[in-house]
């Protein structure tokens, strides 16, 4: 649990190992021992996932003498981190070890979180930062946004998995890496208009993250080792500047607001971080910021910069824009705290090329 802070202080919660590279998925076990856990360890992984990296990680946590199951979840819904909760406290294993994309490294790190257990984040995905972040995205809760819960003890992300995975998670996570270009904008205006706190240092390596994501566009898009290596580490990059922050400000501002956003009023909305690009592309040109650059790096990765790629009818990102404000009123953004008109938003949306007039 995060203790009780005296003011203008916060709390930092880091991983302490990370193991990035080729075919490292068998070294989990080894991990678990190096960090000196003995006990029983739960896997909660996805059905597919299971055969696909699942099985891989049980036989090396099994390998080093750890009694061993796994739970399979559906979703990331509070009904399924209920069911994996229960069967921690039946098993009571040692470390929960999450293995495979978003929902099941999710319900792992908030299962585990609520029942007083570690977690180990093991991601067979790229689509976004929350492979070492502390914060979950649940569906079922009274909020569209992230949770606090906690940041993984150790992160093995092995990328030869992670390559394999479906091109569109990949550029998802390119997504969300160079929306930390407006996070940190909006971050800086809070500063400046409401005095909210600002970290240097956590900003700069958000941005760091962004930068260097979009300067090696070509060897992701070709899905090369070093291409997916580099996402990995700006997605763990992006997760230590949330805790060394100790707030998602540094990686999260009105582009993920409109995402939110976007998924409560869009019948079929896109992956996160494909909503994320999109929106840093338009609150970049509020920002009075390179918006080009963006759509260009976009473009080149292959991921949507048009509601019509998005797969969502312009109607929908047009009440994304004018509402996504209201989704996190205390969080100050280029939004302001009336949100934007509906000419405003028409304005920024057929700008930027995202809507056609």
């Amino acid at each position: 649990m995060i203790p009780e802070l005296p003011p203008a202080s916060h709390y930092m919660q880091l991983p302490r190992e990370v193991l990035i590279g080729r075919n490292v998925a068998p070294l989990v076990g080894e991990t678990l021992a190096r960090l000196g856990f003995h006990g029983p360890a739960l896997l909660v992984t996805g059905d597919i996932v299971l055969h696909v990296a699942g099985d891989t990680v049980l036989e090396s946590v099994k390998e080093r003498g750890f009694k061993t199951e796994a739970v399979t979840v559906r979703n990331s819904s509070t009904e399924e981190v209920a069911k994996v909760e229960k069967r921690i406290r039946e098993m009571n294993p040692d470390i929960i070890v999450g293995v495979g994309g978003g929902k099941d490294i999710d319900i792992a790190k908030l299962s585990s979180m609520k029942t007083g257990k570690s977690f180990l984040s093991v991601p067979t995905a790229a689509s976004h930062d929350g492979i070492a972040s502390s914060l979950v995205s649940m569906k079922g809760l009274d909020r569209p946004y992230s949770y606090a819960a906690h940041s993984p003890i150790a992160i093995v992300a092995d990328t030869s998995i992670i390559a394999k995975s479906p091109y569109r998670l990949i550029a998802a996570g390119c997504g969300d890496v160079v929306a930390k270009y407006t996070a940190v904008r909006d971050w800086k205006l809070a500063h400046r208009i409401k005095n909210e706190y600002y970290g240097d240092y956590a900003a700069d390596l958000a941005l760091m993250s962004s930068r260097v994501v979009m300067k090696n566009a070509s060897s992701i898009r070709a899905v090369t080792d070093s291409g997916v290596r580099t996402l990995v580490e700006a997605l763990i990059s992006c997760g230590v500047a949330m805790s060394i922050a100790g707030t998602s400000r540094p990686c999260s501002g009105a582009e993920h607001l409109f995402s939110h956003s976007l998924a409560m009023v869009a019948p079929n909305p896109a992956l996160h971080g494909e909503q994320c690009g999109v929106g840093t592309i338009m609150c970049a040109y509020l920002h009075g910021g390179n918006w080009e650059l963006i759509k260009d790096f976009l473009q080149k990765i292959g991921a949507p910069t048009t509601a019509k790629e998005l797969g969502i009818e312009p109607q929908y990102i047009l009440k994304a824009l004018t509402t996504a404000h209201s989704v996190r009123p205390e969080r100050y953004t280029i939004l302001g705290e009336s949100g934007l008109t509906s000419d405003a938003a028409l304005k920024v949306a057929t700008i930027t090329g995202v809507i056609e007039q």
